[in-house]
């Protein structure tokens, strides 16, 4: 039986920060992933993801998103490529509905620049949108988005040039506490032990503690890239990342990149439950078609054939905050998803809180809203 310092499962966005950052500090790091590397079959594929250092989903969230925009700059460094990629950030919905107004809020309580645009500004700056009359936006400078599948592979092969050791398609059965303290953790080839257990296994995370079984919801999310007319107003260096607040629900979307199609998810709430042991992604005609009456309304430059259709999983808790916690009967396990369809920009530095966690019992963020206790109340 093998054993090591931490088990981490899960290696995707966030198990692979969890591995590099443990093992960066000297930890003999065992990674365990049911698929492949870089998979399709959870929730950071898709080229990228947005991160908004502006954040209306609260306040609370700003300092774990300014160290995170750093450490995915110092990764980046580290491993020889680029992940984060600054645009500058959208929060646009109609005035008085509370998410541009909270996102300017967040900014405020953190002294960060912004300003606040009226409809005829978002269209002045950005004429792409066509936006009802009643929309205003908050633009924050320091928003942009981070190379998904790049960031993975920057973590997994750092994580493997400090020592960890990854395991794919090996998925995992079974974990228990050992009589010493420990963890035991049974897979479908052999059976581990380690002194911690980082739980980063996303959609899975149910199956693997239980009370997230009881409060979770996964659900499927639609992503897309379609023919833009004018691919020039979409450029990076001219067009934001944005999140979109509509009568037809929540979007987000990104300038050109790598891909020739322009990439917009969503609607937000337009969520459809799914088991995530079927392999089935695709996202349901219903879905695509919101997304495609967003881009004829508000986005008709971009409003062209699709190119690409993407599904993805949300692990949902019910106030849709993340979990980031230990276990309370079992200290030793570190609980790092869910994250409830916002949560791929915060990897960088939850990687680091994990790793906070294990080596020295305590965090300097505050992460107390994100305690697994509340969902047990």
């Amino acid at each position: 039986m093998s054993h090591y310092d931490v088990i981490v499962a899960g290696v995707g966005g966030m198990g692979s920060a969890a591995c590099y950052h443990l093992a960066k500090r000297g930890r003999r790091v065992l990674g365990l992933e049911r698929f492949d590397l870089g998979h399709v079959m959870g929730s950071s594929h898709g080229l990228t993801r947005i991160i908004r250092i502006a954040y209306f989903e609260g306040e609370q969230y700003v300092p774990l998103l300014k160290r995170a925009a750093i450490l995915w700059e110092e990764t980046g460094r580290e491993a020889g490529t680029q992940l984060f990629y600054k645009t500058g950030s959208l929060d646009i919905a109609p005035e008085g509905a509370g998410f541009a107004e909270s996102s300017q809020k967040s900014c405020l309580e953190h002294d960060l620049p912004h300003e606040m645009l009226t409809r005829a500004e978002i269209a002045r700056r950005y004429p792409a949108f066509t936006l009802p009359a009643r929309h205003i936006a908050n633009w924050q400078p320091d928003g942009g988005f981070i190379a998904s599948e790049r960031g993975i592979f920057a973590h997994a092969g750092l994580a493997m040039k400090h020592g960890a050791e990854l395991r794919f398609n090996e998925p995992i059965v079974s974990w228990k506490i050992t009589p010493a303290g420990g963890v035991e953790v049974r897979t479908e080839r052999q059976t581990y032990t380690a002194g911690s257990l980082v739980l980063a296994s996303g959609a899975w995370m149910p199956e693997l503690v239980p009370v997230l079984g009881r409060t979770e919801t996964i659900v499927k999310q639609a992503i897309g890239w379609f023919g833009v007319r004018k691919p020039e107003l979409f450029q990076p260096d001219r067009f934001p990342v944005f999140i979109l607040t509509v009568d037809e629900g929540n979007f987000y979307g990104f300038p050109l990149w790598e891909h020739p199609g322009f990439k917009l998810g969503g609607p937000h709430f337009a969520r459809e439950p799914i088991d995530p042991n079927n392999p089935d992604r695709t996202p349901s005609a219903k879905q695509v078609a919101a997304i495609r009456d967003c881009l004829r309304k508000y986005i008709p430059d971009a409003a062209g054939d699709p190119m690409t259709i993407k599904g993805c999983m949300y692990t949902v808790t019910p106030d849709e905050h993340f979990v980031v916690d230990r276990l309370p009967e079992a200290p030793q396990v570190i609980v790092l998803s869910p994250c409830s369809g916002h949560g791929y920009k915060f990897c960088s530095v939850l990687g680091e809180v994990a790793a906070d966690l294990v080596t020295k019992g305590s965090t300097p963020f505050d992460i107390s809203s994100l305690s697994i206790r509340r969902l047990a109340a």
